[in-house]
């Protein structure tokens, strides 16, 4: 499969990176002078972008003019040379009929076009923006909190460039059954919307007519929290089963305070609805066994129990833990980015025993510029000078100052 991917920001970027992980050619084409995000916080400090870097790995770079007639006739005989069965166009860019199905299918006619929007009848929209609107912000945060409370997460973005992928996966399926190519569209809106309604967000304000209150760390519905160690070391807790909170009140031997707790309120603390009703009640029992003992050993009580738990870590603790013997992952490993150098970097978390796959650096902007057109598209070095004399295309383009 090869993909031509004309994109910036998080879900077109995951969506390509995706696809190259899982073995597809992707080539990222990019403006002269780099797309929106190609300095996209954060910066290293010689001014390198760690987000670009990371979401563009394992692909390869062209930089041309999509301004000039030049520069779009080398989009579309990309396309059009693509092998029979591998065309794929991956594109946010709306607006641009030059970069339309219709435009591309009748060069490409078995292509696979997919147009990621922000709303479906192509007005924009961002993951902050989707998130505002369906409801999340205003049921995040700490109880009794009035105003929104935006998370950092662009998980919209996330999904949206995952379904992208998928959906080249199944229009792809269907081409080698049928020969035939697809035009797939997908919406950031549309996508934040289907996870807030098969969540049942959605349905439990209209069916229950319930506004669901704000509950801050606790987990909606069942018993969980973050519970704070007596040297200020917390960590989260999830009771989710009935086995879950058995080996919770074994490790806190706190059967006998349960159990007086549930005779007086008349509660059922092995049922999932009565443990979450007196959550707070309830945390603040287990609190005082946590407050009572150091991190350490809370971690040694609760490893080997069925409960699932976590200690809190910030990002450059979380390094510290990938680094050391006890947090190594195996989809981690280290890359030496251009521009960023050696680093930390994941590849895909899907696994596959038949084709392990290891993190690949990003290229630079347009490092593959002159080998495409003249490998791909078969140029003449006279030919190529003469594009980059026209400012048709360009690169390699270094980020990084000196």
């Amino acid at each position: 499969m090869r993909v031509i991917e004309v994109s910036s920001f998080v879900a077109a970027p995951l969506g390509g990176m995706t696809l190259s992980q899982l073995g597809a050619e992707v080539i990222r084409v990019d403006p002269l002078d780099g797309a929106a995000d190609t300095r996209r916080w954060p910066l290293t400090k010689s001014g390198a972008s760690l987000y670009w870097a990371g979401l563009n790995k394992g692909k390869r770079s062209l930089m041309v003019n999509m301004r000039s007639d030049a520069g779009r006739a080398i989009v579309r005989d990309l396309v059009a040379t693509c092998p029979a069965g591998t065309a794929v166009v991956l594109t946010n860019a709306v607006g641009r009929p030059w970069l339309s199905y219709d435009e591309l299918s009748a060069v490409c006619p078995d292509l696979i076009h997919v147009q990621i929007e922000g709303r479906s009848d192509g007005s924009p929209a961002v993951d902050y923006t989707v998130n505002a609107e369906v409801g999340f912000p205003m049921v995040t945060g700490p109880a009794g909190h009035g105003d929104p409370v935006n998370h950092v997460l662009p998980a919209w973005d996330i999904a949206c460039g995952l379904y992208a992928a998928l959906g080249v996966s199944a229009a792809a399926r269907r081409r080698a059954a049928t020969g035939e190519g697809d035009q797939v569209r997908v919406a950031l809106a549309d996508v934040a919307l289907a996870m807030a309604g098969n969540l049942g967000f959605l349905a439990e304000a209209q069916v229950n007519n319930v506004q669901r209150q704000r509950i801050g760390n606790y987990l909606y519905g069942g018993f969980a929290r973050d519970f704070t160690c007596s040297d200020g070391g917390r960590l989260m807790v999830v009771a989710l089963t009935g086995r879950h909170w058995r080996d919770l009140l074994e490790v806190t031997g706190m059967h006998k305070p349960v159990a007086a707790l549930e005779e007086s309120l008349r509660a059922d603390f092995s049922v999932e609805d009565d443990r979450f009703e007196y959550r707070e009640v309830l945390a603040g029992l287990f609190q005082r066994w946590f407050a009572d003992r150091p991190m350490a050993e809370v971690c040694h009580a609760l490893t080997g129990t069925s409960l699932v738990w976590s200690p809190y870590r910030s990002f450059g603790q979380a390094v510290q833990h990938l680094q050391s013997s006890d947090g190594a992952n195996p989809i981690m490993s280290i890359i030496d980015q251009p521009d960023i150098g050696p680093h930390l970097a994941p590849g895909s978390p899907l696994t596959f025993a038949s084709a392990p796959f290891d993190a690949e650096p990003a290229p630079l902007l347009g490092q593959h510029t002159r080998a495409i057109l003249a490998d791909d598209l078969g140029l003449s070095a006279e030919e190529i000078e003469g594009l980059h004399r026209d400012k048709a295309v360009a690169g390699p383009l270094r980020r990084s100052s000196p």
